[in-house]
């Protein structure tokens, strides 16, 4: 039997009357296939994707399982409609804390109306996409039993790079809270972000194969972050995890290394590893000054277009480290 999901933090949620993701008790999580071009579009990408010999095997891992498609009720209860099957990344997890983060600077792909690149323009400017390279779509963080989730308002995507530091810290505290004013004690960054299986190292590897990689060009497209916090807090393993989803704006690379999300992605492992400030939690860090952005003279610059829609050129943005 199929059912909505409870730790869906971003997109389009089902539930009162709405189309939206299911899942099923066997670990599989059933996505409504568009009946646009965007649905037709990460239809090929799935097929791909899962048929490619040129994506690594441990690369593979951060991206869903695909079982093909299906037709079964909408969540809208319209009628039997058609929906991607693909791996439930939180199946088996018990109060999985969340991070859903858009990457890329510019999140609007190149052949979409020129009425959805304007949309995306102005969207990315009111964000942190451009100043920052990516920014937070939407989260929920694990308090204890008694308080259950802390799942703030979608406001959060404007926010400034302290804010958005701050949030993060929140992310792996013991003392996570809505009151933004009480300082996070990151007590989990050690466990969850640091270690040669956490977050910041499953960053770096998959860093490693967007410098090589040019297959894909991947717009709108989210790195989930995921722990266990009810674990950590008991002295068990977190299960950190990153996955990749949303896959409705991705090109082919021709050839072509696609800057716009790697410079985001370099972007998001700085936040990380600044959180990360003492010598035993930065094991993992520290090839960071070989490795963190070794492409371009090891120094990144997020993306930013300027311009308008078809006629945005790139440009270096300030943000930029070393």
């Amino acid at each position: 039997m199929l059912k909505v999901t409870n730790d869906q933090v971003a997109g389009h949620k089902a539930g009162d009357g709405k189309l939206g993701p299911l899942i099923d008790d066997l670990g599989r999580f059933y996505k409504p296939l568009q009946s646009n071009e965007r649905g037709s579009n990460e239809l090929t990408f799935y097929t791909s994707f899962s048929t490619n010999t040129r994506i690594p095997g441990p690369i593979r891992r951060f991206f869903p399982n695909f079982y093909g498609t299906q037709l079964v009720e909408a969540s809208d209860g319209s009628s039997l409609q058609p929906h991607l099957v693909l791996q439930d990344f939180n199946f088996g997890r018990v109060n999985p804390s969340i991070i859903d983060i858009k990457i890329g600077s510019r999140t609007w792909d190149p052949q979409a109306s020129e009425e959805y690149i304007q949309k995306g323009l102005k969207k990315d400017r009111e964000t942190s996409s451009l100043p920052l390279g990516f920014r937070l779509s939407g989260f929920q963080i694990y308090q204890n039993r008694e308080l259950g989730f802390w799942k703030p308002e979608r406001t959060f995507q404007s926010l400034s790079a302290d804010e958005v530091n701050l949030l993060l810290r929140k992310f792996v505290s013991s003392n996570t809270s809505a009151n933004l004013d009480l300082q996070p004690d990151c007590s989990f960054a050690s466990i969850v972000y640091g270690g040669s299986t956490g977050i910041l190292s499953q960053l770096l590897e998959l860093k490693a194969w967007f410098e090589d990689q040019t297959i894909y060009h991947f717009y709108s497209c989210s790195v989930l972050m995921t722990y266990e916090k009810e674990f950590v807090s008991n002295g068990k393993i977190p299960c950190a995890e990153i996955k990749l989803i949303d896959f409705a704006h991705v090109y082919e690379g021709q050839g072509v290394i696609d800057h716009n999300f790697l410079g985001g992605l370099c972007s998001l492992i700085k936040f990380i590893s600044e959180i990360l400030i003492t010598p035993e939690e930065l094991f993992t860090v520290g090839l960071l000054k070989d490795k963190l952005c070794k492409y371009e003279d090891t120094k990144v610059d997020v993306v930013i277009f300027k311009g308008e829609g078809r006629g945005a050129r790139a440009a270096p943005s300030p943000f930029r480290f070393s």
